[in-house]
């Protein structure tokens, strides 16, 4: 879990950069989408390099939510009786929303494919270039409701979800490797819901035209 939850954290950053992008207008938006298509080429054919990094993704998904899954199991046969310790009750409130909040992260990323990448659900319009549908898509309140608690939700995932990732890979060898663990958690989540957040909110308020 903590291996394929790195892995899309630097995918996540990528992406969020990639978003970013939208700021240079949606002719540099666009170069940036096709860009991403071409890279490594000509060793690898048109888009090789992405479908790549999509099988890479995949299987870390795949691996991910395997080990949520058996690790819920597991913690729900372990415990047989209710806490009573305020910190563990905390730390059980903690895994409780971990979980939930990788299913609706899940949902929401199957909702974010459709959406931008397969243009099978179309908001405000049907457009083929990807920053007229990212810029058409947040100009309507609703979609970019449902994306900011998408963000929030991967924000504090990824809380948790890094210092949880260290802690696994023993990261925390002193109590200043442990503060230093605890910075870098809370600055990737900010740094991330800040990023994702500002195109969206940039497009509704009309500061992107």
């Amino acid at each position: 879990m903590a291996i394929t939850g790195l892995i899309f954290v630097g995918f996540i950053l990528a992406h969020m950069y990639g978003n970013l992008m939208i700021f240079a207008g949606e002719e540099a938006f666009d170069e940036y989408a096709e860009h991403l298509r071409e890279l490594l080429t000509p060793m690898l054919p048109y888009g090789g390099a992405l479908w790549i990094l999509r099988i890479v993704l995949l299987a870390s998904l795949v691996g991910h939510a395997y080990a949520a899954f058996a690790l819920w199991s597991r913690a729900g046969k372990a415990r047989k009786s209710r806490y009573a310790v305020s910190g563990v009750a905390k730390s059980l409130f903690v895994s409780k929303a971990m979980r939930w909040g990788g299913v609706a992260l899940l949902l929401f990323l199957v909702f974010h494919i459709l959406h931008f990448t397969t243009n099978t659900i179309q908001i405000n319009g049907d457009f083929d270039s990807p920053a007229a549908r990212l810029v058409s898509s947040f100009e309507v309140w609703w979609a970019v409701g449902i994306y900011t608690l998408a963000v929030l939700a991967l924000g504090m995932h990824l809380l948790h979800g890094v210092w949880g990732a260290g802690m696994t890979l023993g990261l925390n060898t002193s109590i200043a490797a442990a503060e230093r663990l605890r910075i870098a958690a809370v600055l990737i989540a900010v740094v991330t819901v800040v990023g994702f957040l500002l195109p969206p909110f940039a497009i509704l308020f009309g500061i992107i035209p």
